[in-house]
C-alpha cells in the first residue's frame, strides 16, 4: 500500500472533466503535485481552479503527453468523452483516446515506474443479463451499436492495461465507474441527471425515454473520488466496481428532481435510444472487501447539491 501526498507527482489525463477535476482537487488536498492534461473538447477550464501545485496542459493525449521528463509517481487515465451525445458526435475521438491515448499513458507509467489507474466504465457490461453486475460478468455488448464506440473502447483499454500488467509488470489498476453525477456536469451532455435538472429549472418538460422503467444507480462524485483514492493507494489490480446501490428508475429520478426543484414542469415521454441498458447496479462486494469502500452521500443530498450548482451557473450566465 502506498500513500500519495506531499511530494507525490501525479498525472491526470482528462483532468478538466467531471470526475477528473474532482479527483485533481482531492489529490491537491492531499498535498500532491498534479499535472492535468485535457484538450477541453468536453472538459472545461472552469473546473480547474488555479493552485500552486497544479499544472494544466492543453493537449490531445492521442498525440502524446507533453508533460516534461520528471517522473510521475502515478498516472491516472481519465481522458475520454463519456456522455450519450458524445457517442453520436465524437465516436472516432472516443475510440482513439481509449486506444492510442491509453497506450501513451501506459507507456509513460511504465517508463516512470509509476502506478497506473485506468478509468473504465459500467458500460463494459452493456445491457446486462446479470443483476447486479459483479466484476466477473463479461457483459452483453453490441459491438457495432450506437454506444459501441464507448463500450468497446473501454473494453479495449482494459485489455491493454491487462497486457501491460501481465506481460510488462506494470503496477496497474482498473476501476469500472457506474453512473456518477454532481457539480461540474455539462448541462447538455445527454445524461439523465443534468438533462432533468436543466429542464426542471427552465420550466421545460422532463423528457423520459420509453416508459421510464429502466434503472440507474446514482453515485455522487465525492463518493466516487473517495473510492478512486482508496483503489489508487491500495496496490490492488482489480477490476473494481465503484458506484452506489441507490437503484432508481428513470421515472423516479424525474419525479424526485421535480420535487426537489419545486418545478411545475411536466413529464414528456420520448422514444428510447438504441441499446439503452435496462438495469444498471454495481455489485460492490469487491470494493468493500478490498478497499473498505462505503458510499456516504444519499442521492437526495447529492441531487440537492447538483441542483444548486446548475441553478447558480444559470444565474451567472
Amino acid at each position: 500500500m502506498t500513500t500519495y501526498g506531499t511530494g507525490s507527482r501525479i498525472l491526470v489525463t482528462g483532468g478538466a472533466g467531471l470526475v477528473g477535476s474532482h479527483l485533481v482537487d482531492a489529490l491537491l488536498a492531499k498535498g500532491c503535485e498534479v499535472t492535468a492534461v485535457d484538450n477541453f473538447v468536453t472538459g472545461s477550464r472552469e473546473n480547474l481552479a488555479e493552485h500552486p501545485r497544479l499544472t494544466v496542459v492543453e493537449a490531445d493525449v492521442t498525440e502524446g503527453l507533453p508533460v516534461g521528463d520528471a517522473p510521475f509517481d502515478a498516472v491516472l487515465h481519465f481522458a475520454c468523452p463519456a456522455s450519450p451525445v458524445d457517442f453520436a458526435t465524437l465516436p472516432v475521438e472516443i475510440l482513439r483516446v481509449d486506444s492510442i491515448g491509453t497506450f501513451h499513458a501506459l507507456d509513460r507509467a511504465l517508463a516512470d515506474g509509476a502506478r497506473f489507474l485506468m478509468a473504465s466504465t459500467s458500460e463494459v457490461y452493456g445491457d446486462p443479463l446479470v443483476h447486479p453486475q459483479p466484476e466477473s460478468y463479461w457483459g452483453n455488448v453490441n459491438p457495432i451499436g450506437i454506444r459501441s464506440c464507448y463500450d468497446e473502447a473501454k473494453r479495449f483499454s482494459e485489455a491493454a492495461v491487462a497486457a501491460y500488467h501481465r506481460h510488462k509488470g506494470l503496477d496497474a489498476a482498473i476501476v469500472r465507474i457506474f453512473n456518477t453525477y454532481g457539480p461540474r456536469m455539462r448541462p447538455d451532455d445527454g445524461r439523465v441527471i443534468p438533462s432533468f435538472v436543466s429542464q426542471a429549472l427552465a420550466g421545460d418538460p422532463l423528457t423520459v425515454a420509453g416508459d421510464g422503467s429502466q434503472t440507474r444507480s446514482l453515485c455522487y462524485v465525492d463518493d466516487l473520488v473517495s473510492g478512486l483514492i482508496l483503489l489508487l493507494e491500495s496496490g490492488e489490480y482489480g477490476p473494481v466496481n465503484l458506484g452506489t446501490e441507490y437503484e432508481l428508475s428513470v421515472l423516479e429520478m424525474a419525479e424526485i428532481i421535480l420535487r426537489l426543484t419545486g418545478s411545475s414542469s411536466k413529464i414528456e415521454y420520448i422514444d428510447r435510444p438504441a441499446d439503452d441498458p435496462e438495469r444498471r447496479r454495481p455489485d460492490l462486494t469487491t470494493a468493500r472487501e478490498l478497499l473498505g469502500y462505503e458510499p456516504q452521500v444519499h442521492y437526495e443530498a447529492g441531487l440537492k447539491a447538483t441542483i444548486d450548482y446548475f441553478a447558480t451557473k444559470s444565474r451567472s450566465e
